[in-house]
């Protein structure tokens, strides 16, 4: 019975109780969504640096997981330096550039050391630099933006024209020659890391003591590509986590103030229906009740539009952007569907309360 009468509240207020869904809705897809995108960078940073083909990684001192976020302080000839320790193969330098449109990595590298990490480049049209304003680009930047070899295209505000164009995963989707890199930042002779490939993985862990035994090395960041895989984590990038709570925050908060406002509104209209409730033997508890199951049924309804909302975009994203990779986890799910349901109940209890207190000679005379 009193289910019925909640589903007939609802009936009877449907643009309030849309507008109460959409918000509900809004606050989940809000926090699937940022986290489809925050997740999406961090694991296909680590996808593309997997497949770079190195064994070792050597950054500056205090280099955290977060590439192209400190310049180029490393001198080019660490790398002769790198040539002389044992079991190393190839010491490719790369100088990493944050882009902010669109919001990329590209790199800066010395071809001839680079194609020695395996595997190397394999050209699917075109082939390697023919000069200095000369960029080679993936497979998914090319079909996304329908470029072809010999198109010429701006990277870092610079008109370069594409002479190669190869398959996506080797580092970055966009790569130009080293020393044109160096010219642009105004960074000649200087990167950002090395990528070290050594003889035999059993020697790995030997040659990271042997680079920091090395004079002039001691505080350089050596670490094995597995290391630092395991360190690109939300806990180890500056602001990552922050920056998804605060999302997060104000989704709940939208949610809160909507429900809030819906349900308290409620209340206030149906004051003489409370009335009636209690003068039949309704108890506050059980006024309370319908308040809340009434929340909770939007809630519910608002969630599972939501989580479709976001699946529905993710794909649409990944259609228009194949390039985007975006996350997706059933664990996120069910956090959000608790911080929505948690945060619709927070907004729903004052009112709740309110309706409970109401005085049943006072609501029959409420006009």
């Amino acid at each position: 019975m009193m289910n019925k009468m909640v589903v007939a509240n609802l009936a009877h207020r449907p643009t309030r109780s849309v507008i109460t869904m959409s918000a509900v809705a809004l606050e989940v897809a809000m926090i699937l969504l940022v986290v489809a995108v925050f997740y999406g960078y961090l694991n296909g940073s680590k996808e593309s640096q997997l497949g770079v083909g190195a064994d070792l990684l050597v950054m500056p001192p205090g280099s955290s997981g977060l590439i192209a976020m400190s310049g180029a302080p490393i001198s080019v000839k660490v790398g002769n330096v790198l040539q002389r320790v044992p079991h190393i193969t190839v010491a490719a330098p790369v100088y990493w550039a944050f882009s902010q449109k669109p919001l990329e990595v590209v790199y800066g590298i010395d071809l001839a050391t680079y194609d020695q990490l395996p595997p190397a480049f394999h050209y699917l049209s075109g082939g390697p630099f023919q000069g200095a304003d000369d960029v080679i680009v993936d497979d998914y930047y090319a079909n996304m933006n329908h470029k072809k070899v010999g198109d010429t295209i701006e990277v870092l505000n610079q008109p370069l024209r594409i002479s190669g164009i190869v398959p996506h995963g080797k580092g970055g989707r966009k790569f130009l020659p080293l020393t044109k890199m160096q010219t642009l930042r105004g960074d000649e002779g200087r990167v950002s890391a090395f990528y070290v490939k050594v003889d035999n993985p059993d020697n790995i862990g030997a040659v990271e003591d042997a680079i920091r035994a090395t004079p002039g090395m001691e505080q350089y960041a050596v670490r094995s590509m597995q290391e630092y895989l395991s360190m690109m984590t939300p806990d180890n990038l500056p602001g990552f986590s922050t920056a998804i709570e605060i999302v997060i925050g104000i989704a709940v908060v939208v949610g809160f103030l909507v429900i809030f406002q819906s349900m308290y509104t409620a209340v206030m209209e149906r004051t003489r229906e409370i009335g009636i409730l209690k003068s039949l033997g309704a108890s506050k508890l059980y006024i309370v009740n319908v308040v809340l199951r009434e929340t909770v049924l939007l809630a519910i309804v608002g969630i599972v539009a939501g989580i479709v909302i976001s699946m529905v975009t993710r794909k649409i994203i990944m259609i228009e952007r194949p390039v985007q990779r975006l996350f997706w986890s059933n664990l996120w799910v069910m956090r959000a569907t608790v911080i929505a349901l948690v945060g619709a109940v927070a907004g729903a209890l004052y009112p709740a309360y309110k309706a409970a207190q109401r005085d049943p000679i006072d609501a029959l005379a409420y006009e």
